[in-house]
């Protein structure tokens, strides 16, 4: 690679600093900003891996609060999730000098920890808002050599946009959620008139994504005004609906593990787990009790 393709130039600069902007732009929560950030990178330039840390200051470790790549299989979950120690490892070094590092091959750097699996090259750049560590983004790449000084000075941009809308949230007075919620009110209709709690495949994202709102905004509001998690949440729609199906002669027919696939959970043992921790009771202690209520009443 000759040192053009190596060196910075302006043009790069530019295009990073827009298009990070931009995705930033609409962000309201900490979280969104440390996942979008994840994402972009990898797809805007060309990484394989892009894990954020954010560090505790209390406990004095570096946890992994956001991923792209084979550490985030799945939605906004993160494999096996780790705490580097500040000053251990390279990220933990990065993070202790608030000074950005690219190790061409970590074979040779005794710092390298390695995470899901081994890889040959690491670049980290470290998060500093008001010269106070926030985290510090991570990448590896199994390529040997594969970071230059191009690469370190666009994540150093990357950086810098992530703190100052990190310290624009934390700074930014919010008004707090409401039951007036305009989003909180569509979800409400959702659940009660199109009964999409019904549906087995439903999740967070996909929910979110019907009521136009990210799934870090619809997480917060639920549990802002709910005190609960939005899987919680589905789960007391569909228990409700089995209590009432378990006494419909629309399900006379159906078996109790039947009526709670319909009201949407996916397998008898989901449902059963979750019935039992909303109500105390098994499905066929619940529908017994009931019958006995009924022919004392």
């Amino acid at each position: 690679m000759n040192n053009k393709q190596n060196s910075p130039n302006t043009l790069d600069e530019i295009k990073a600093i827009s298009f990070f902007s931009t995705s930033l732009y609409h962000k309201n929560s900490v979280e969104e900003v440390l996942w979008d950030i994840t994402k972009n990178v990898i797809q805007q330039l060309g990484f394989v891996d892009c894990v954020i840390y954010v560090f505790d200051k209390e406990k004095g470790v570096l946890h992994q609060k956001a991923a792209y790549g084979q550490k985030n299989p799945y939605e906004e979950v993160i494999y096996n999730q780790l705490e580097i120690l500040l000053g251990n490892g390279i990220v933990g070094s990065v993070a202790k000098t608030k000074k950005p590092e690219l190790i061409p091959n970590t074979k040779y750097d005794r710092r390298y920890i390695i995470d899901d699996e081994e890889r040959s090259s690491e670049i980290c750049i470290p998060i500093v808002m008001d010269d106070t560590l926030f985290g510090v983004i991570d990448s590896e790449h199994p390529e040997a050599n594969f970071f230059n000084q191009k690469h370190l000075h666009l994540l150093t941009i990357i950086a810098t946009l992530c703190a100052q809308k990190i310290k624009e949230i934390q700074t930014k007075t919010r008004k707090p959620f409401t039951r007036a919620n305009h989003y909180f009110k569509k979800l409400e209709s959702l659940m009660q008139f199109r009964k999409i709690y019904r549906n087995p495949c439903l999740t967070l994202s996909s929910t979110a994504k019907d009521l136009g709102i990210s799934a870090c905004y619809l997480s917060s509001m639920i549990n802002n005004l709910l005190n609960k998690s939005f899987i919680d949440f589905i789960n007391e729609y569909r228990i409700e609906d089995v209590k009432n199906n378990l006494h419909s002669e629309e399900f006379s027919g159906y078996t109790i593990v039947s009526v709670g696939l319909e009201a949407g959970f996916n397998s008898k043992s989901a449902f059963y787990s979750a019935f039992k921790k909303h109500t105390g009771l098994t499905p066929m202690a619940y529908k017994s009790q009931s019958v006995l209520r009924c022919r004392h009443s």
